[in-house]
């Protein structure tokens, strides 16, 4: 834009995409910009250190059970209990309004959040979008401790639901499309890396928790204000690691490459775009739904087990005699480890299958996550409970799959909408998280609740079979749709366009003219060695994943 005084909006010409990146973000995203000589591989460490913190709200079964107790007579949890219990399962009201507020709630503002704030994310950069993530989180334990402590169920909700669901939201979306404009050669390893840190974070955060919660209620909390000690103590920990990662994030120059890249090769490929299109524009593709339906279908199939997975394990290998295993003592180790076993292969296989995705496409492995996915909980319904090693093998790739799906689906979007706004067209795609977040609860708790008996104690294998058989025809509908997904039609790319329609008036026009002539001056490269870095988030993951394997192989020698 050197040399002309026309501002994009009066000129009537045809800029290159990039140029037009440039133009319509913020002075605090060109403040991040990284200086010649940065090293990539100082990224995926910030990426990792975010999700990780944010990752906890799905170790949140830890200290549900108390809360339930400690939230018992609370006037919310009897209106909930009501409304809700046919949908989420009905026994323990108490149960059920504390999953709400800590942590349904905090899924669904997860996904709205996400779309509603996807393009100031873009707009802003990563930095400002993790230190929004980072109070928003922060302050969500913080205001969620004073509910608890006060005993106002509604501060919970409003603390970790809404304000950390919040914080989740933008947290989740903050790193990943500046991983993929630093890794434009593998964007599936580079979105697989961070998003690989989310389920991490679950891993680290329920033992820890544990840890925690018992640490103080031998200090003589009960078993509520333990709770609330443990979220003053998360607020603690997360709130440096989440600042850390703002402080060594950085988006690459404009013109970056890496080493020996061509980015013509990738333009060859049949499924990668070569252009651009805005999130707005996104909506009206057909690309963008049916990614939608393929997200929910491949969420849906795993979030509906997944609460029920200690008590799946168990009554799928209930004997005659109404027992299972050898005893019910061994029973609740086998479960504990099972849950740990899925832990670990949802966790390993956001890293694996998105990086696999690079070499052979975005399309082709959905087709395998869907397919074999439906097929093998096909055969999970039909013969699971005829071999327990057949099992325990089955529900690890199941669960893989689904680890895998939510981080390929950021470098399939890129492949079909181009960089310019895929961190919004994500959040936005995210919105079917959260729907699914209510459907696959909804699917497996309605049929178990026409069965005769409880899950866990005294269910079998029979009882599971109809939500197995709805989890594979709902994949195979995933597999159809992800059939019909082809190149986004070139009409759509904004190289296409003038740059008038270029502008995002969602941000301001003002806000855009202000980033136009601001005097882009490259961020100084942060001085933390990358070993140190990469040590800092890798001793907490350490912990996580050996306490989670010491875990899942008590599955495999119960009686020991």
């Amino acid at each position: 834009m050197t040399g002309s005084t026309t501002t994009p909006a009066v000129e009537n010409r045809r800029p290159k995409a990039p140029a037009t990146a440039a133009e319509t973000r913020a002075p605090s995203y060109h403040q991040i910009t990284a200086r010649p000589g940065f090293n990539r591989w100082l990224i995926p460490p910030a990426a990792l250190a975010l999700h990780m913190c944010i990752g906890q709200v799905y170790g949140t079964s830890v200290y549900q059970s108390r809360l339930a107790t400690h939230f018992a007579d609370d006037p919310l949890v009897g209106i909930f209990g009501q409304v809700l219990g046919p949908i989420f399962g009905g026994d323990h009201p108490a149960q059920t309004a504390v999953a709400f507020f800590a942590f349904s709630l905090s899924i669904v503002l997860m996904g709205l959040s996400a779309a509603m704030f996807g393009k100031w994310v873009d707009f802003r950069g990563p930095r400002m979008a993790m230190l929004a993530s980072t109070t928003c989180w922060v302050t969500g334990f913080l205001v969620g401790s004073m509910g608890i402590f006060t005993q106002q169920l509604w501060l919970v909700g409003l603390g970790y639901g809404v304000l950390g669901g919040i914080g989740l939201g933008i947290g989740y979306i903050a790193p990943v499309s500046t991983l993929m404009k630093w890794f434009p050669d593998r964007p599936g390893l580079g979105t697989g890396m961070a998003i690989m840190g989310f389920g991490v974070g679950a891993m680290i955060a329920a033992p820890f928790s544990t840890m925690m919660l018992g640490v103080f209620e031998r200090m003589g909390a009960g078993q509520g204000t333990s709770v609330g000690y443990l979220f003053l103590t998360l607020a603690v920990i997360y709130a440096p690691m989440m600042l850390f990662a703002a402080w060594i994030i950085r988006v690459p120059a404009e013109d970056w490459q890496p080493e020996g890249y061509d980015p013509s090769k990738k333009k060859t490929a049949k499924m990668v775009s070569a252009g651009n299109v805005t999130a707005n524009n996104a909506l009206r593709t057909p690309q963008f739904w049916l990614l939608w339906v393929v997200l929910f279908v491949n969420v849906t199939a795993a979030v509906g087990l997944l609460p029920q997975a200690a008590n799946f394990v168990q009554d799928f290998f209930r004997d005659g005699s109404g027992e299972t295993f050898a005893s019910p003592e061994i029973a609740a180790v086998a479960a504990a480890g099972f849950v740990g076993y899925l832990s670990l292969t949802n966790t390993l296989g956001r890293f694996v299958w998105a990086s696999t995705s690079d070499k052979i496409g975005r399309k082709p492995i959905y087709m395998m996550y869907l397919g074999l996915g439906a097929a093998l909980y096909l055969s999970l319904a039909l013969f699971g409970d005829t071999n327990m090693a057949a099992f325990i093998v089955l529900a690890g790739i199941i669960l893989s799959f689904y680890g895998g799906g939510f981080a390929t689906i950021p470098a399939y979007l890129r492949d079909l909408f181009g960089t310019l706004q895929v961190g919004a067209i994500h959040g936005r795609l995210l919105t079917a998280w959260s729907a699914a977040g209510i459907a696959g609860p909804a699917i497996v708790n309605i049929t178990l609740d026409s069965a005769e008996g409880s899950p866990g104690v005294d269910l079998t294998a029979a009882d599971y079979r109809p939500a197995l058989f709805i989890m594979s025809v709902l994949l195979l509908l995933g597999f159809l749709t992800n059939l019909l997904v082809r190149p986004v039609d070139p009409k759509w790319h904004e190289e296409s366009k003038d740059s008038a329609e270029l502008l995002d008036h969602d941000a301001g026009a003002e806000a855009l003219e202000q980033s136009a002539s601001y005097a882009v001056e490259p961020a100084r490269n942060p001085t933390v060695p990358i070993p140190a870095a990469w040590t800092i988030v890798a001793l907490p993951m350490l912990f996580g994943l050996i306490y989670t394997f010491s875990n899942a192989v008590q599955l495999f020698a119960p009686s020991s």
